[in-house]
Parts: structure tokens; sequence; C-alpha cells
């Protein structure tokens, strides 16, 4: 009830520009929010991958049915199951959703890339993206502009071994990193192979790659407040300033 229970989604505000990061229940409120206050018409939305609680909201997003609004979509890993814009019809299609894409008021676009590539957005905003270790593939990002970096990686599995080369580029003295934590060290075995991390690899990651400040994320359905009370203290005193995602958190980096 404290933390929050929506899927993920993530605003990252650059100057003018408003990049989104997956699309889960979150994103609903987010769209509100964005179609009463925001003095933008353009946005783009960055998924990590298309399993269902990352992508689910997005045709909740409120600035879809807004006249003259363009909303860009990207995906890293899409390629395979037809692409982004399939994923995204399918999931607006009979009998899971009463409306198509093509009944939108906005203009809906779609981008496909190869998790590795560069994206130069705009002007002084670029993305990096790497491919992740998670079971049918997912993407992570890093968004360096005006001097500040933030990487957003999940769904993860770092696992027990040499840490991924590509990953700690990818990271590499960012100034934030919102990280896939979902479990512990101690409930890890029971979910290897499930495409997840824990807050105790990601210290060791945030370490190991210098970043500024830690982010621990995507948490477990299953930690109720009280338990992600603990992992927050733990996590503070095993790194200090690291925080712990929760519905509405603002961070200025």
């Amino acid at each position: 009830m404290r933390y929050g229970g929506n899927t993920p989604c993530v605003e990252l505000i650059c100057g003018r520009h408003t990049l989104i990061f997956d699309a889960g229940t979150g994103i609903r409120q987010l769209g509100m929010a964005l179609v009463n206050g925001a003095n933008t018409t353009d946005f783009d939305i960055f998924l990590s991958h298309g399993h269902i609680d990352h992508v689910v909201g997005l045709p909740f997003f409120a600035p879809l049915f807004v006249k003259d609004q363009v909303v860009r979509v990207w995906g890293g890993n899409l390629q395979a199951a037809g692409g982004v814009k399939q994923a995204v019809k399918k999931l607006m299609s009979f009998p899971f959703f009463p409306l198509q894409v093509d009944a939108l008021q906005a203009r809906l676009e779609f981008h496909d890339f190869s998790a590795g590539d560069t994206i130069n957005l705009r002007p002084g905003i670029t993305l990096r993206t790497a491919p992740l270790n998670h079971p049918g593939g997912a993407t992570g990002y890093r968004v360096d502009f005006n001097g500040s970096s933030v990487a957003y990686v999940t769904d993860i599995e770092l696992g027990a071994g040499t840490l991924d080369p590509a990953l700690i580029d990818l990271i590499k003295d960012a100034s934030l990193l919102i990280l896939d934590t979902t479990y512990t060290n101690e409930e890890l075995p029971s979910h290897l192979g499930w495409g997840h991390s824990t807050w105790q690899q990601g210290v060791e990651l945030a370490n190991a790659a210098k970043v500024g400040r830690l982010c621990l994320f995507h948490h477990d359905p299953e930690h109720d407040d009280d338990t992600m009370d603990k992992i927050a203290a733990k996590a503070e005193a095993a790194r200090p300033g690291t925080i712990v995602a929760r519905e509405g958190l603002k961070v200025c980096v």
C-alpha cells in the first residue's frame, strides 16, 4: 500500500522532452497527468520488452486519445515477434481490447532497433542500449543529457559469473541506475532462470560500475511494505544513498 502496486512505468524529463520507459499499469496515471499539464505534443515510449506487465497499460495511455498528439513506441528486441507495431496491434485487438490501433486519435509511430544500438533522439539527448539476460530478451537503456545520465535496466538476471562487459559499459559512472532487484539473495535459488536479480547483486553491480545513485526497482509482488522497509534499511547500510522505487517517487539528477 505504501510502495505502490502498479507495474513498471518511469517518466524521464529532459528539458522540454518527455521520455517514458515501459508501459505497465503505471502509465495510466502518467497519461492523465500529461494530458492535463504537459506543454508538449509528442512522447517517446521505450519498452524494455514485451512481457504483459510492461505493456498492459499502453491502451490506457490518455494521450493516445487526443487529436494531434504524436506517440512514438520503441522496441529493441521484438523483431522476432514481427516488430513493436505487431506487438502493440496484438495487444489492442479483439477479444482483448475494444479499440484497435487504427481507431486512436493520436498519431502512433513505431520504431524497431536492435539492443546495442545508439539512438540520437534529440539534439543533446543520446540513448545507448544493451541486451539484457531475460527470458525472451530485454533491452537496457542509458540516457545522457546535460551532463547527467540515467540507466534503466530491467528485467535482468545478473547471474553468479563474470559481469557482462556490455552491461558495465552501459551503466558505468551513471548518475542514477534504476535496476531490477526483485529478490533477495536468500530467495534467488528458487527463482533461477526467471530473469531477475537481487538487491545485494545490485549493490555489487553499482559499486563495480561506479554509478552515483542506485534505485532498487521491480519489486517482488510478494514483498509487502514491511519487507520493503527492511530491504531499504539493509540496502542503505550496504550502500549509503540507495533508494527504493515507490509510486510517485521523484529524483533529480
